[in-house]
């Protein structure tokens, strides 16, 4: 199961992502993301994260593909906090590189 809810308030876009984050929808997470980028009329655009029960390896690299295009994270659980923390230090070192 994979589904993006999105929730919108004067100053914020939230794309709230449930399920398993594997397979054909790790494409769907950037699709939606782009889509949600162009009308934001300027809001906040923030990905949360919170009740994500799987992340493949796929699915870390779209996350991080997706911070380094400037997107903002939200997670609730230890696991998926410990994973964007990691993929956080990952981008930092790759700026650092540069």
């Amino acid at each position: 199961m994979f589904r993006i809810s999105i929730a919108d308030t004067p100053s914020r876009r939230t794309l709230i992502v449930e399920g398993s984050l594997s397979g054909p929808w790790v494409a769907e997470l950037g699709t939606t993301w782009r889509n949600a980028s162009q009308e934001l009329e300027g809001r906040k655009l923030i990905i949360e994260l919170r009740n994500l029960t799987v992340i493949s390896r796929a699915g870390e690299d779209a996350i991080f593909d997706l911070m380094k295009k400037g997107a903002k994270f939200s997670c609730g659980g230890v696991l998926t906090r410990h994973v964007l923390k990691q993929l956080a230090r990952k981008k930092h070192q790759e700026s650092r590189r540069r």
